[in-house]
């Protein structure tokens, strides 16, 4: 029986002695389990992407020695494989690097694999570094299996649409054992069905078993949900690592049968059911979150709490990434604030645990206002620009606490919101991180109830859920003003925003919104209108802080438009 650890790690990207130092735990471990191999995730000692860090001589040097290092490492090891991803040297023409992966025994690389599918598309450039390996597959035997080693992306051509090679079927040609796959597969909704469907459909048509080990953690706006698995031609996924958190596992699979068991011979677990999708977007923003915080050094987040559903889900999911210590909010009323915006604030952070802090503005917008009409400006902000004022005056303050107290300030906007500017620059979308900026506002109200329904109580209080979304920025100001209702906007946002990369239920739902109103001049001029506004708000998305990728399209590096251009 041919023994193999999945090591689903958690890398930082530049981290290298970290990285190693995980690498070396996992190895450990692999070793205490009498493993023949230990498989890492993709680009796993430098972490996934490192971008142009590749192009920094410092990290070149740096990257150098903790090659070193690692063959080094191996050694501690004995006769235990390792299967890392690496950035190597191209030694010919084109990008200085490839996307690598190296088989590694007491300091010897006994087989090196060059990823030849190089991603550019939605969130990924890596022909931006990286030169493409040659059209070969890698075979080595261990322990008595023929075991074939691809990269991520070569395993997802199979049926020849994206791509004009097939490292599948090179690799099937060589007619290995076994499949190991290393990958860095970022998530979103329906993405662990996504692999599931598409390393099925190869390991069936090439009859072929294949562990697929992926990395997790957040890395800026990217989440990676682990979910490693294993595939058997017949019945398909064997095995599923957790997801969302780290997990070294050894697996035992017996050569002849071509089938996966656990170390003892005995069947393994069934592979856990998937998430539904407000449970999904909830743990991929509480490890977004987790993980940005503790790579950029923040010990504490900061939010400012309007009384609206937004900022109360923002410090909800803050409150569960890291605990009710770590979390303050901040309520800026003004003269047009409502009644209940602060005392429905004071309600949510009493659920929470939080301490919520009172900062009126109203003198000070007065303040500014004064200023600038007794200035050689003679100017008395009103209307929007008073509105945007308030706004602004908030985003100050928020950060003056961020820099006093080192606070990461959280931004609160959601994608529908983001999608047509419904937000000002300098002001709301202040901060260093957005939470739920890849959430309609729809999606905002439905992630709520269902905080509410695991926690088996009004963690956000009714009065919050209930109330009318609105700025608060003039007198009886309400979203609708300005904007259609929020369940018909998402449908049509969903459609210009996303549209192919929607799941096909919600494709169709959109499409059936969308066809309803270019039945009628008005709903015709409406869909015009909401184009309109996602172009001219470009500029403000290019200034945003990230936001927490949860869906396959998402603002952000996935998405890139031009600002000064005409759209229609």
């Amino acid at each position: 029986m041919l023994k193999i650890t999945l090591a689903q790690i958690n890398p930082t990207i530049g981290d290298l002695e970290g990285n190693l130092a995980l690498h070396l735990d996992a190895a450990r471990r692999a070793r205490h389990d009498g493993a023949d191999l230990v498989v890492f995730p993709e680009l796993s000692l430098t972490g996934y992407y490192p971008a142009d860090l590749l192009d920094d001589e410092d990290f070149r040097e740096r990257l150098g020695h903790a090659m070193k290092a690692l063959l080094a490492a191996t050694r501690e090891v004995g006769s235990l494989h390792w299967v890392v991803g690496v950035p190597t040297r191209n030694p010919g023409p084109g990008k200085a690097f490839r996307n690598s992966l190296l088989v590694i025994r007491d300091g010897e690389v006994l087989l090196d694999y060059h990823k030849q599918l190089l991603p550019t598309y939605n969130v990924f450039d890596e022909r931006r570094h990286f030169e493409p390996g040659p059209d070969v597959a890698r075979v080595l035997r261990i322990a008595g299996a023929q075991v074939g080693f691809m990269i991520c992306e070569d395993g997802w051509n199979d049926d020849g649409k994206d791509y004009t090679v097939n490292p599948f079927q090179r690799l099937a040609d060589a007619a290995p054992d076994l499949i190991v796959s290393i990958n860095a597969s970022p998530s979103h909704v329906g993405k662990r069905e996504l692999r599931h469907e598409v390393f099925r459909a190869a390991c069936w048509r090439h009859r072929l078993p294949l562990v697929f080990v992926n990395q997790i953690g957040g890395h800026d706006q990217l989440v990676y949900d682990g979910a490693s698995f294993a595939i058997e031609p017949e019945p398909g996924v064997v095995f599923e690592a957790r997801r969302f958190e780290e997990e070294v596992v050894t697996l035992g699979f017996e050569i002849d049968r071509g089938h996966f068991a656990s170390l003892d011979g005995s069947a393994l677990p069934p592979a856990a059911a998937g998430l539904d999708t407000m449970s999904f977007y909830r743990r991929q923003i509480v490890l977004g979150l987790r993980d940005y915080a503790r790579r950029c050094g923040f010990e504490r987040v900061v939010v400012g709490a309007s009384g609206g559903i937004d900022s109360a889900l923002t410090l909800a999911l803050a409150v569960e990434a890291l605990g009710t210590d770590r979390v303050l909010a901040i309520t800026m009323p003004s003269r047009f604030s409502s009644s209940g915006s602060v005392d429905d604030s004071k309600a949510l952070c009493d659920r929470l645990g939080i301490p919520l802090e009172v900062c009126p503005i109203e003198d000070i917008v007065r303040q500014v206002g004064e200023t600038m009409a007794g200035s050689t400006l003679a100017l008395r902000p009103s209307g929007l620009a008073l509105e945007n004022l308030q706004a602004r005056v908030r985003g100050m303050l928020l950060m003056t606490v961020s820099n006093a107290r080192g606070h990461l300030l959280l931004t609160t906007g959601n994608k529908s919101e983001i999608a047509v500017g419904y937000c000002t620059l300098y002001g709301d979308t202040n901060g260093g991180l957005g939470l739920i900026g890849d959430l309609y506002k729809t999606e905002v109200f439905a992630l709520c109830r269902h905080l509410n329904h695991v926690a088996g109580r009004e963690l956000i209080p009714a009065a919050i859920l209930d109330k009318p979304p609105s700025a608060e920025l003039a007198p009886g100001q309400r979203d609708t003003d300005s904007l259609p209702p929020y369940e018909l906007l998402d449908e049509v946002l969903k459609l210009l925003v996303e549209g192919e990369r929607l799941a096909a239920d919600e494709r169709v739902a959109a499409e059936a919104a969308v066809a309803a109103l270019r039945g009628s001049d008005e709903g015709q001029a409406l869909i015009a209108r909401i184009k309109g506004m996602i172009a001219r708000n470009e500029y403000k998305r290019r200034q945003a802080p990230p936001i927490v990728r949860l869906r396959a399209r998402a603002f952000g590096s996935g998405r890139q438009l031009p600002i000064a251009a005409r759209h229609h």
